[in-house]
């Protein structure tokens, strides 16, 4: 599990150290340095997973859009180069280091690798789906989603979602022998069935809405399709299938994200950015503890949020469901002057609470109360 990261130089961040736990929030205010702090982990995974290792590229992999190379370093550095520290604890011993890029010029796509840790940091190095990050521009609904041409033991649910159901094709046809069923933590209670669509099925009837769901991979087709079906008037009884495109968008950008929760392992890594999207609150704070409750498995879980909803789900998972420790959480806020990082207590509450982490429904009803008092 990766503990802390370090980054000098880079965007925004002059110097900066974040402490990660099994599961890490981070939230804020927009253009504060939450999406930086994801992508310092991104260039770092890929410098840890690339075939040419001197040379890491800033657009195209991960989803990364980072334009040119000198645009990503700090006005104040005193040379051309960024550094991202990256300390990792294993069952075996703690391990890490610093990888450090140069700026190779100025219209620069790529940066270039100086220096790494040997070994890699435990979390950066992980093979095939062990890593998954999810970004904020998940794909909406579509007729036909793409297929990975990557061996399938290793496809996962894709950056965008977008192979999401190739990876549940793959599993129902048994086309793999990894992560062909969910664990037992991680089983929706009371539904015993451990196959990864049963599970996400269930799920996301919990999260989103009830329903089916459908994946198919057909031969000879380099696509794939999702379908789904709603619960008719009568118990057990389920409608005609319904393209994606007329079940809104919830279900599109939710089912990503909790097929990708349901196929990890311990030691795997997920990130999330902006799982509330497209979701109503009730569906927001039941992903958070969804997530909340992937973390408690063993699984380091990384969310970039703006929804308290989703918040308050992990908060309710410590404290109602049990499956998250207080401990094993924490809350970077970041703001115009940095970020505060904020734990939780045994009761789910928040050690300390910044102006304006949060607050602004409360800015918001108190300000009601006092328009009604002058009318």
């Amino acid at each position: 599990m990766i503990t802390s990261v370090g980054i000098r130089h880079f965007k925004c961040f002059e110097e900066a150290d974040f402490e990660l736990r099994p599961l890490t929030v981070l939230t804020g205010l927009n253009g504060a340095g939450k999406s930086s702090l994801i992508q310092a982990l991104l260039l770092a995974r890929q410098a840890a997973t690339s075939p040419t290792p001197t040379a890491v590229q800033l657009n195209g992999p991960y989803g990364l859009a980072l334009g040119e190379a000198q645009e990503l370093l700090h006005p104040t550095a005193p040379s051309p180069q960024i550094e991202i520290a990256v300390e990792a604890h294993t069952r075996e011993s703690p391990g890490g280091g610093s990888y450090l890029f140069e700026i190779p010029g100025e219209r620069a796509l790529h940066l270039k690798l100086n220096d790494s840790p040997t070994p890699h940091p435990a979390g950066l190095a992980l093979p095939g789906s062990g890593f998954t990050y999810l970004c904020a521009e998940r794909l909406g609904p579509r007729d036909l989603l793409s297929v990975s041409a990557e061996p399938p033991e290793d496809i996962g649910v894709g950056v965008r979602g977008q192979h999401t159901a190739q990876v549940l094709a793959l599993r129902e046809k048994r086309l793999v022998t990894n992560r062909l069923s969910v664990r037992e933590p991680l089983r929706y209670p009371g539904t015993s069935v451990p196959l990864v669509r049963s599970q996400a099925e269930a799920w996301a009837s919990h999260i989103i809405r009830p329903l089916l769901i459908s994946a198919q991979w057909a031969p000879g087709i380099a696509a794939s399709t999702l379908r789904f079906q709603e619960p008719g008037e009568r118990a057990g009884i389920y409608g005609e299938e319904i393209r994606p495109a007329n079940t809104g968008f919830g279900v599109s950008y939710a089912l990503p994200v909790i097929v990708a929760g349901l196929l990890t392992e311990p030691g795997d890594m997920l990130i999330v950015e902006n799982p509330e999207a497209h979701l109503h609150p009730a569906g927001q704070s039941r992903l958070g503890r969804f997530l909340a409750r992937v973390a408690g498995s063993g699984v380091q879980v990384i969310v970039e949020t703006h929804s308290d909803h989703v918040l308050n789900g992990v908060r309710l998972a410590v404290a109602e469901d049990s499956t998250l420790a207080a401990t094993d959480a924490l809350v970077h806020y970041f703001d115009r002057e940095g970020s505060v990082p904020l734990a939780l207590t045994a009761r789910g509450e928040v050690t300390d609470w910044p102006q304006g982490f949060f607050d602004q429904i409360e800015d918001d009803l108190g300000r009601l109360a006092r328009a009604r008092r002058r009318r």
